[in-house]
């Protein structure tokens, strides 16, 4: 049997609300089994990390998923069939010692300043090569 990563390290790129949660929901998963994680956040999730603001969360400017709904309500849907919505996974990885990064080059092709992100997590800046420094020889990469 071969042994598991020792680290997966998660590149989101997709703007979609459902892809952004699954790589959450999978993030969540590797660390509650021992694992590490990385959450490397750029071009349209990046927007996952926006702060909130009077109209609601920053990952509301996320993309409708597949079922065409706005995330704020496919995050209730899913919240209310007992599932992990954004918040409390993004929170668990936190817990679980997993690691937030948002790309430089996918904030500036967003023409997103870093002082529009949520400032209530720790998000470390970086690139590509960050990113790949980051991650282990023994780990798993997945583009998301």
């Amino acid at each position: 049997m071969a042994e598991r990563p020792d680290k997966l390290s998660l590149v989101l790129f997709s703007g979609s609300y459902d892809k952004v949660h699954y790589a959450l929901a999978l993030a969540a998963a590797a660390l509650a089994n021992n694992g590490r994680a990385t959450l490397f956040f750029t071009m349209g999730a990046a927007r996952a990390l926006l702060a909130a603001d009077a109209q609601g969360p920053g990952w509301r400017h996320l993309a409708p998923g597949e079922n065409g709904l706005a995330p704020v309500d496919a995050d209730a849907v899913l919240t209310g069939k007992g599932l992990g919505g954004f918040e409390e996974l993004l929170q668990a990885c936190l817990a679980l010692g997993g690691s937030v990064m948002v790309c430089e080059m996918g904030l500036k092709a967003l023409g997103l300043d870093p002082l529009q992100l949520r400032n209530d997590i720790p998000i470390a800046p970086g690139g590509l090569v960050t990113f790949l420094t980051d991650a282990s020889a023994q780990g798993a990469m997945l583009f998301i």
